[in-house]
């Protein structure tokens, strides 16, 4: 079994690359070109990510997102970029894919209603605090 699976990943990179070629000589586009658009658009979205990984943390941080929503979105977001880097189009296509599922989207943070049908008070502060007078 694990030398299926290591068939199986080493495999797909020359699949992808044999695959771009015929696609690259079919189109007229060079080979390199293919390459090196995908490999530059793949570190734009890594640069790019990176920043909007700190926002995200900073927010979770002070409560104005969730915390596992942002690891997702950003976990989905590198996975993207590592495969715009791989050479191949079949990898860039799996990457597009993942950039264009719309996760995350949909119920923000709203406070949850407590159980027995009371309503949260908003006006409650948890923890521990000490009053400067």
């Amino acid at each position: 079994m694990r030398f299926i699976v290591l068939a199986i990943l080493l495999a797909f990179p020359i699949a992808d690359l044999y695959v771009t070629a015929r696609i690259a000589r079919w189109t007229g586009v060079p080979l390199w070109l293919w390459l090196t658009a995908s490999f530059l658009a793949g570190l734009l979205v890594l640069r790019h990510e990176r920043t909007e990984f700190r926002t995200r943390m900073v927010g979770a941080l002070h409560g104005e997102q969730s915390l596992l929503r942002g690891l997702l979105d950003s976990g989905r977001k590198v996975l993207a970029a590592f495969l715009l880097i791989v050479p191949g189009l079949v990898s860039d296509l799996m990457a597009l894919v993942l950039l264009a599922l719309p996760l995350n989207v949909g119920r923000g943070l709203e406070p949850q209603p407590q159980a027995a049908g009371r309503s949260p008070r908003r006006d409650v502060i948890d923890g521990d605090y000490r009053r400067i007078e």
